[in-house]
């Protein structure tokens, strides 16, 4: 990905932005974030078409059918280890354009009864991408409903999918200052005119996990992903109680540490974070041991992570290929190579991106995660 050169383009949001800081002062990068992404009229997922090659990013459903079929025959797999319910919710966090949920209802289709038993619910709060999912999956033949947040889904046993969800959560930040650490604000550069990162004056608040700074190197950035580690309380104490499991692909990094990894992208090139916010996508690395520590603390069993590479391998990612080019011509087999390559290669998007399963208690251990 290449780095885009800013264009200064001051944003209706900008400008609101600007006008609170003013009168209240500078906000959280948590605050910066839910803005610049959710704002009900100028935030990106509300007002931008994000995803495919006219937009910013592509995701791995895009790139390659396999991703979706492969994690079809997953959720199939588990639902009969679920006992094979006559009912069940089948979620997805974050759907994008309906092209992964299309894909997992047609590998489906080699089970009947699980899609007899399957009530979709898409989590959805942009109604531009809830036009697309509904024309995408209007004639899949299945009972299909949106809901504003994970909580308005109705209870019940689910499966979940969550394909790049995670990363779009805000954090917070805090820098290693010299008086020890201090929370990460947006603020107004010098002239009062243009966003820019400052500090706090005061240390967080106590119950603020964060490492002993003495362990730390001075302006080293910690991040934290409340928004992420709450989501995933709410998934998991929901699968503790009703039964079920879910399915968490998204980059990020297996272990706690230092390192700043708030990134913005548009037009498939990096952007600076704070420019033209509402145009551009804003995500974080997701950190892995923290959504596996909150999963744990609410009752329910994790498994993994491991790299997607690694995951789709198990799941019979070569076969599935081999499968698919039968017969096509050497170009269209070509094309089948390049993204199965793209979405499974360490090299592209198979070691950086991360697969982690959470389930009932109880359960067998999901397939893609057998030792």
């Amino acid at each position: 990905m290449t780095t885009g050169a800013p264009i200064r383009e001051t944003t209706p949001l900008e400008e609101r932005l600007i006008a609170l800081i003013k009168s209240r002062g500078p906000i959280t990068v948590a605050d910066y974030m839910e803005d610049a992404l959710l704002h009900p009229h100028d935030g990106y997922y509300t007002s931008q078409a994000p995803i495919g090659a006219k937009g910013d990013f592509t995701t791995a459903p895009e790139i390659s059918q396999i991703f979706g079929e492969l994690i079809g025959l997953w959720l199939v797999q588990s639902w009969i280890d679920m006992g094979s319910p006559d009912a069940f919710n089948l979620v997805e966090l974050g759907p994008g354009r309906g092209v992964l949920m299309q894909d997992i209802l047609r590998a489906a289709k080699l089970r009947p009864a699980f899609l007899d038993a399957a009530h979709v619910w898409l989590v959805e709060t942009s109604g531009r991408l809830r036009h697309e999912q509904q024309r995408r999956l209007r004639d899949a033949g299945i009972a299909t409903d949106w809901a504003d947040a994970f909580a308005d889904v109705p209870p019940a046993p689910m499966l979940i999918v969550a394909n790049e969800f995670f990363d779009c959560l805000p954090i917070r930040q805090f820098v290693r200052a010299q008086a020890g650490w201090r929370e990460r604000l947006v603020g107004l550069d010098a002239a009062g005119g243009a966003l820019a990162f400052a500090l706090a004056e005061t240390p967080p608040l106590p119950n603020v996990a964060l490492p002993d700074p003495a362990e730390i190197a001075d302006g080293a950035i910690f991040e934290i992903g409340e928004a992420a580690e709450t989501m995933m309380d709410e998934i998991a104490r929901s699968l503790a109680e009703h039964g079920g499991r879910a399915l968490i692909v998204d980059y990020g990094h297996l272990h706690s540490g230092a390192g700043e990894t708030l990134q913005a992208v548009r037009r498939h090139a990096f952007w600076p974070v704070l420019a033209s916010p509402g145009r551009a996508d804003i995500t974080a690395h997701v950190n892995f041991e923290r959504l596996a520590r909150a999963a744990f603390a609410a009752g329910a069993a994790a498994h993994g992570p491991m790299s997607q590479g690694e995951f789709l391998q198990r799941l019979g990612l070569a076969m599935r290929l081999e499968r698919l080019s039968f017969g096509k011509s050497a170009e269209g087999a070509a094309e089948l190579f390049a993204g199965a390559h793209r979405i499974s290669s360490p090299a592209q998007m198979g070691e950086l991106f991360k697969v982690i399963c959470v389930s009932a208690p109880g359960l067998p251990d999901p397939e893609g995660f057998k030792e």
